[in-house]
């Protein structure tokens, strides 16, 4: 099924708006058959002859004329100005365990308040959250959220970080960046859960803003993007290492999928680039892949196939390698790398023990790189 085919087959189906959304209160639901869309500028697009724009904002480089929606579905030319149609329109809104996102290194223990409006500029095939990212903003219900409101809400549930995630925040940058700002006037962290495939300007943009990046590196060829996630490999690798080049945290995350993208030969390859390129400090998750959107045909990943790609990591140099989904393993925990006693203990998104004293092992003190407060 095309994109094209699944939106209109979605059309009026209701998708349903993320569980928690109320409890935490004050928004202001607008039901799927009003659309609540913004009319706010997009940045990172030029303008063209005869109304069309090029978006400059992903790779895909959308060459628009009027009327004409990009690629995510959430942003449009209106008469030759592009416009986002998601600032502050937030569809799934959630107190969520840092853990969840996953976020290891990031202040283990704490909440973040999680957001995200309708749209992606990838289609994977494999996607968790397709009922919001694989739609257009029409057919969500969408909350009033601006970003000092975020802000607020945040502080409010006792959250010391906002998550833009669930959807691809690229597609709604605006709305991420400037909530990334009044939120860092309150002291709040701002943590971007994403595909990376973003451009590298805006990117450059967005790294001066928040403060951690964890980034889904969904594969390790070129073949495996066109097929599964139609999109490219090449720009999310440079946006990993433009954020290993900064001064925000990264994390990255590999789903692995039975038969797709689970060859050994290849998790190797992905290993020594990471350790190469981003470094051998970046905490590198092993995720267990479960059945779902139009990959339904596949088993759950095994958890020998999960163990087998963090041994090839340790052994190629990586210090600190998860395996997720499987609550309880061992792999959950982190290690020091100085004594190899376990620095933070997990089962699922609980935390049991943190061994650390500012940044270091209590054991042997050596450093554990991280954001811990």
């Amino acid at each position: 099924m095309n994109r094209r085919s699944f939106l209109r087959g979605a059309a009026g189906a209701g998708l349903a708006l993320g569980a928690g959304l109320p409890s935490i209160g004050g928004a202001r639901p607008v039901l799927a058959d009003k659309p609540n869309l913004s009319h706010v500028e997009a940045r990172y697009y030029v303008k063209l002859p005869d109304r069309e724009i090029e978006c400059r904002l992903c790779p895909r480089l959308c060459r628009l004329g009027d009327k004409e929606r990009g690629y995510c579905g959430v942003r449009e030319n209106d008469g030759g100005t592009y416009y986002t149609l998601v600032y502050g329109k937030v569809c799934s809104l959630n107190v969520d365990p840092i853990e969840k996102k996953p976020f290891f290194h990031v202040l283990p223990g704490t909440s973040a308040l999680s957001l995200a409006t309708a749209g992606c500029n990838v289609n994977c095939k494999f996607c968790q959250n397709w009922e919001i990212s694989q739609v257009r903003p029409e057919q969500v219900e969408a909350y009033d959220l601006s970003p000092d409101a975020a802000a607020e809400r945040a502080l409010g549930a006792d959250c010391p970080a906002i998550a833009y995630t669930y959807s691809e925040p690229t597609v709604f940058f605006e709305y991420m960046a400037d909530t990334a700002v009044r939120a860092r006037r309150r002291g709040l962290r701002s943590l971007v859960v994403t595909g990376g495939h973003i451009n590298p300007e805006p990117l450059a943009d967005l790294l001066s803003v928040v403060d951690a990046v964890k980034v889904d590196l969904k594969g390790f060829s070129q073949a495996f993007y066109t097929d599964y996630v139609r999109g490219e490999l090449k720009p999310v690798l440079e946006t990993i290492r433009a954020v290993a080049r900064s001064k925000v945290w990264l994390e990255i995350v590999v789903l692995v999928i039975p038969t797709l993208n689970d060859r050994m030969d290849l998790i190797r390859d992905m290993c020594r680039w990471i350790r190469d390129e981003a470094g051998d400090q970046v905490p590198v998750h092993f995720s267990r892949f479960q059945p779902m959107y139009l990959v339904k045909n596949l088993p759950p990943t095994p958890v020998s196939t999960l163990e087998a790609a963090r041994r090839i990591a340790l052994d190629e140099g990586l210090r600190f390698v998860y395996v997720g989904n499987i609550p309880g393993h061992e792999g959950e925990n982190t290690y020091c790398p100085g004594c190899h006693g376990a620095v933070i203990s997990r089962v699922g998104y609980r935390i049991g023990s943190v061994r650390l004293k500012k940044g270091k092992c209590v054991t042997c003190g050596t450093p554990i790189p991280g954001i811990w407060a």
